[in-house]
């Protein structure tokens, strides 16, 4: 699929702003990723690696892009050719004439003439920024660093060679989301709310775990999803003390809790939203005490978000909620000074309660500035809050009544200038909008 003028434009801003940050003699090889094969000749869906993808929007296989500053050609894509017969079997190719064209290469080769031309797109450019998390050329790397200084004569210049990772410089900048980006990750977090409000709507004793993930799959390809950021946890029970359950084994029982935590991707870009529903669509006691204090935490750490807000803040926030409740509840003894110094509820809660969002689920970029400080919030940042409690059913450090309950309510939040706004608040999140639509269908 070509690049429309706009997004175009966009990519080549994003380029613009990484090689602006570079040395004037640095290139910057971006290796993106390769079809990976499922089992004899039949392949695994491809996925484009997420950094590669964010600075050229390139989504076809096997391709290296080498960005440059102060030259004519500063951006030069490695791809695929166009192939008839290939093309008949499998996907249409971009090929040479269409990246220059579709996603605004100034040069294009066949990515069968890299090893060729790198030399002299590299020339006499001193510093060499590297992204290849999969690790395709690491057997490359001495030689093209000292294929310069070993293939002059002795009495011409030599270059030695720096490498240095690219991707500090990439991940920074993908902390702090474009309109663009905003656009696409509402859209994503829009699909994901519908395919929550479903799976509200179709869960019931004796459905199964593995039905209610193909009806979320379902449900998000209406609004153009097609696929979702990360496996599906859909857990029944005690499936949800297994904070990464994806095994969907189980039938749902009368009684029990069930943990839906599941987000659609749309053109990249994905949600992560966690809902805890009862399984026959009404709260007992013990389940509702559990969800309202897990509810009651996030809606503290949400309050508290906005720019300038130190990201070290929020987890305390929701722990010290938490802490008091289950102080409360005679979960846990003591005063709430020795709960919170001795962290008495880590047993029961097991994470943090956040991360970045965007191409990745758990996306990239530091929470650290460059002098080891927290990093402070900013408009146009996007992240998870979710706290959670966990009660397996072998526990005997609680009441059996909370015995079996793993409880988890997750939102997306973006910071703007005035605070913060929950991009998945029309996921049913209170109690009332649970039970309303589980029994109602409203």
């Amino acid at each position: 699929m070509m690049l429309s003028s706009e997004k175009q434009a966009l990519y080549r801003l994003r380029r613009e702003q990484l090689l602006a940050q570079l040395e004037p003699d640095a290139v910057v090889i971006l290796v993106g990723n390769r079809q990976q094969v499922r089992n004899k000749n039949i392949h695994y869906a491809f996925r484009q690696d997420h950094d590669f993808y964010y600075l050229t929007g390139y989504a076809e296989p096997d391709a290296v892009a080498i960005l440059r500053p102060e030259c004519d050609a500063p951006f030069v894509l490695f791809n695929q050719p166009k192939d008839a017969h290939q093309e008949v079997w499998f996907a249409q190719r971009t090929g040479q004439v269409g990246a220059v064209e579709g996603y605004g290469a100034n040069l294009a080769y066949d990515i069968a003439e890299l090893e060729q031309r790198l030399p002299e797109l590299m020339g006499q450019r001193a510093h060499l920024y590297l992204a290849d998390e999969l690790g395709r050329f690491s057997h490359r790397l001495v030689d093209w660093l000292a294929q310069q200084r070993r293939s002059v004569k002795f009495d011409q210049p030599k270059i030695f060679r720096h490498l240095h990772s690219v991707l500090p410089y990439i991940h920074a900048s993908r902390v702090i989301k474009d309109s663009h980006e905003l656009a696409l990750l509402r859209q994503a977090v829009h699909a994901s709310v519908s395919g929550h409000k479903r799976l509200m709507q179709v869960a019931a004793p004796g459905v199964t775990e593995l039905q209610l993930h193909g009806e979320f799959l379902a449900e998000i390809a209406r609004h153009g999803c097609n696929d979702v950021g990360y496996g599906n946890i859909i857990a029944t029970g005690n499936n949800a003390c297994c904070l990464h359950y994806e095994a969907y084994r189980s039938t749902l029982q009368d009684g029990e809790l069930l943990l839906l935590d599941a987000g659609g991707d749309y053109q990249y870009y994905t949600a992560d939203i966690t809902r805890t529903i009862p399984v026959n669509g009404k709260f007992s006691g013990p389940q509702r005490d559990l969800y309202q204090l897990v509810l009651a935490s996030l809606d503290a750490a949400i309050a508290i978000v906005r720019p300038g807000l130190g990201w070290q803040h929020i987890y305390p926030t929701a722990m010290r909620v938490l802490a008091e409740g289950m102080l409360d509840l005679g979960i846990l003894t003591g005063s709430l000074d020795e709960v919170l110094e001795q962290q008495l509820y880590a047993p029961f809660t097991l994470h943090k309660t956040g991360h970045w969002l965007g191409l990745d689920v758990h996306d990239v970029g530091p929470y650290h500035d460059d002098a080891g400080n927290w990093r402070t919030l900013q408009s146009n940042m996007l992240f998870t809050i979710e706290p959670g409690l966990y009660f397996p059913k072998d526990c005997r450090a609680v009441a059996p009544q909370w015995r079996g309950m793993g409880v988890r309510v997750e939102d997306d939040i973006l910071v703007t200038p005035q605070g913060c706004e929950n991009l998945s608040a029309g996921a049913p999140r209170t109690v009332e909008q649970i039970e309303s639509l589980m029994q109602n269908g409203v």
